[in-house]
C-alpha cells in the first residue's frame, strides 16, 4: 500500500503509553517537533491506561501513583495538578478459603494458619537460613533461599505460576530479585509469626516493610487521566499523536534520517521523516520490523511476553470488599486477582448501588482464555466469584471484557542474554534509535521507572549523546551515568545542580488537596469520602 501523507519532525515515539508520552511531553516542552504512533483507536497509557465502559472506568492492573523520584514526583503534579486524591492502602490474600492481611497480622497468621503449620513455616525458614542454595538459578531457588520452602510453597508458588504461566523453576531468579528484593510478603509472614512467640517487640506490627505504604495517590478518575492530560499537552502545542497506526517498518535513509513507515486501520500507510526514534514497541516487533534486519532479530524472537485480560463484574451491592484488590492464591479458580474499582476512586464507579470489580486472568495470546468470548469470560468470572464467596452469581448486573496483550516480559532463563544481544547491536549502530519503557526494555519496570528511562533518554537527545545508561534504571529508583569517569565528569557538566539533586533524591509523594465542591455546593477536599 502507498503511503499517504508524511510529516517530517524531530523525533518519531512509537507508543503511547507512559513512557512514550513522557517522551513526547518533554520533547515539546523544549520545543521539539514529534510525532507519537498508538496502535489503539481510542486510548493513551498503554497498560496504565483506564478503559469507560457505560460510565465505569477500569483500571488495567491497578496503578499506585508512588515514587522515589522527587523528578517524577514533580512531572505528575505538573501533567495532573488538581486531580489527586490520596486513597487507604489495603490488600489480603485468599488461601484456602481464608483472607490474610497483607502485610501479614501475627494473630490472624497464626489462628489462619495454625500453631503446627506456623511452626513448619519458622523451621523450613531457619533451614534455609542456615542451610542455602549455593546454586541459586531459579526464582524457586532465590525464594526458598530467602523465606523457606513452605512460605514459599504456601505464598508464592500458586500465585507466581498463575501470573507467569510456567514453573517457578523454570524462571529467572532475576525477577525474584528485582520484584521483591528487601522485605516483602514472606518476610512479613515471618514477622508476624516471631511477633505471635513474642520473639520480636518492635511496635509497628509489621508494618516497617518499606514498600507497603498505608496511602498512595490515584487520580481521581483513573490512571488513564494522566496520559489523556499529557497527549492533550502535546497536541496543544502544535505536535502529533496518531491514533490507530500501527508501526510497520523502520529503515535509515543515507543521510542516517529515521523513516517509519505505520499502517492506518483502513490499511493506508502514513511515513514519518525523524532524527530520533523513541521505541516503547516490544523488543521482539521492533528488532523484526527493523530494515534491513540486524542480527539480534534471531535472539530477539525468542523474548517472551504474557498477557492479561480484565474481566470487570457490575454487581448489586453498595461494595463486596474494602480492599483495592485480593490477591488468590487458589489453584481451584484461575483468577489470580480481584480489584474493587471504587476502592481505588468512587468516581470510578457512577453507581453508589453497584459494586464494580475486575477479575484478573492471566494467560497467553490465543490461548484457551485469551480466545474465549467475552460472554464465556463474564461467566467465567461469575461462577469463580461465587466459589470464592464474594458474591452470588445471580447478583451480577453487567459484566465486560478487557484484553492487554504483552502485559509482562517474562524472565525466562535466556531472556538477559537475548536483551543484551539485542541493546548492543542496535546503540552501536543506531546511536539516535532508543529503547525505553517496559516492553521497549524487556523489563518488569513500574510506571515511574518506565517514566524515568524516558526522562532520562530525553536528555540524552538534548546532549546528542547517550550521557545517561537509562538501562540501569530500577525498582530502587538509582539512575546511573553511563561510561567511564571521564563520561561522567562530561555528564554532571551537561545538568544543573538542580537536575543532579533531583536525580539523587529520595522522598515519599506529598498529600496535594485542592478544593472541590459538592452537588449542594458545599466546599470539600479533594480525597475526602464524596
Amino acid at each position: 500500500m502507498i503511503a499517504q501523507g508524511q510529516n517530517s519532525v524531530d523525533v518519531a515515539i512509537i507508543g503511547a503509553g507512559p513512557a512514550g508520552l513522557t517522551a513526547a511531553y518533554l520533547l515539546t516542552k523544549k520545543g521539539y517537533s514529534v510525532t507519537v504512533i498508538e496502535k489503539d483507536e481510542r486510548y493513551v497509557g498503554g497498560i496504565s491506561r483506564t478503559v469507560e465502559v457505560d460510565g465505569y472506568r477500569f483500571d488495567i492492573g491497578g496503578h499506585r501513583f508512588f515514587s522515589k523520584s522527587k523528578e517524577v514526583v514533580d512531572l505528575w503534579n505538573e501533567i495532573l495538578p488538581n486531580d489527586f486524591i490520596q486513597r487507604p492502602r489495603m490488600s489480603r490474600i485468599y488461601y484456602e478459603g481464608k483472607f490474610y492481611s497483607y502485610p501479614l497480622r501475627a494473630f490472624e497468621a497464626l489462628f489462619n494458619l495454625g500453631i503446627v503449620r506456623s511452626t513448619q513455616c519458622m523451621i523450613s525458614y531457619a533451614k534455609a537460613k542456615l542451610y542455602p542454595n549455593t546454586n541459586v538459578r531459579s526464582f524457586q531457588d532465590w525464594t526458598i533461599n530467602q523465606f523457606g520452602e513452605k512460605l514459599f510453597s504456601i505464598f508464592f508458588k500458586t500465585y507466581t505460576e498463575k501470573v507467569w504461566g510456567m514453573p517457578c523453576d523454570e524462571m529467572s531468579a532475576d525477577w525474584a530479585a528485582q520484584r521483591i528484593k528487601g522485605l516483602s510478603l514472606g518476610a512479613a509472614v515471618v514477622d508476624g509469626l516471631k511477633r505471635s512467640f513474642g520473639l520480636n517487640r518492635k511496635p509497628n506490627d509489621g508494618m516497617e516493610t518499606k514498600t507497603l505504604l498505608e496511602t498512595f495517590r490515584y487520580p481521581r478518575l483513573g490512571p488513564g487521566m494522566m496520559w489523556d492530560a499529557a497527549r492533550d499537552f502535546v497536541v496543544s502545542n502544535g505536535n502529533t499523536v496518531l491514533m490507530g497506526h500501527r508501526f510497520k517498518q523502520l529503515a535509515q535513509d543515507s543521510n542516517g534520517d529515521w523513516r517509519l513507515s505505520a499502517t492506518r486501520t483502513d490499511g493506508t500507510e502514513a511515513l514519518i521523516c525523524a532524527k530520533h526514534v523513541i521505541s516503547s514497541a516490544p523488543m521482539r516487533e521492533l528488532s523484526a520490523r527493523i530494515h534491513p534486519l540486524p542480527q539480534c532479530s534471531m535472539p530477539a524472537m525468542n523474548l517472551r511476553y504474557r498477557d492479561f485480560l480484565t474481566v470487570a463484574l457490575m454487581i448489586k451491592s453498595k461494595d463486596l470488599f474494602p480492599d483495592n484488590w485480593i490477591y488468590i492464591h487458589d489453584s481451584k479458580v484461575q483468577v489470580g486477582r480481584v480489584q474493587n474499582f471504587r476502592s481505588w476512586s468512587p468516581e470510578m464507579v457512577p453507581d453508589p448501588s453497584i459494586a464494580c470489580v475486575g477479575l484478573e486472568y492471566f494467560c497467553f495470546e490465543n490461548d484457551g482464555l485469551w480466545s474465549s468470548s467475552d460472554a464465556d469470560l463474564i461467566e467465567l468470572a461469575k461462577k469463580e466469584m461465587a466459589i470464592l464467596g464474594l458474591c452470588k452469581a445471580e447478583d451480577v448486573v453487567g459484566g465486560a471484557v478487557v484484553r492487554q496483550e504483552k502485559a509482562y516480559p517474562v524472565y525466562d532463563d535466556d531472556y538477559a542474554a537475548n536483551v543484551e544481544a539485542m541493546r548492543s547491536e542496535l546503540e552501536t549502530l543506531y546511536p539516535t534509535l532508543h529503547m525505553v519503557g517496559r516492553n521497549g526494555m524487556h523489563r518488569y519496570n513500574n510506571q515511574d521507572h518506565a517514566m524515568m528511562t524516558a526522562m532520562l533518554t530525553v536528555e540524552n537527545i538534548v546532549a546528542g549523546s547517550r550521557v545517561y545508561n537509562i538501562w540501569n534504571v530500577n525498582e530502587d529508583a538509582e539512575y546511573h551515568e553511563a561510561g567511564d569517569e571521564g563520561a561522567q565528569q562530561v555528564m554532571v557538566a551537561k545538568v544543573t545542580e538542580d537536575q543532579a539533586a533531583a536525580l539523587e533524591s529520595e522522598r515519599e509523594v506529598p498529600r496535594r488537596i485542592v478544593k472541590d465542591t459538592d452537588d449542594n455546593g458545599q466546599g470539600r477536599k479533594i480525597g475526602q469520602a464524596a
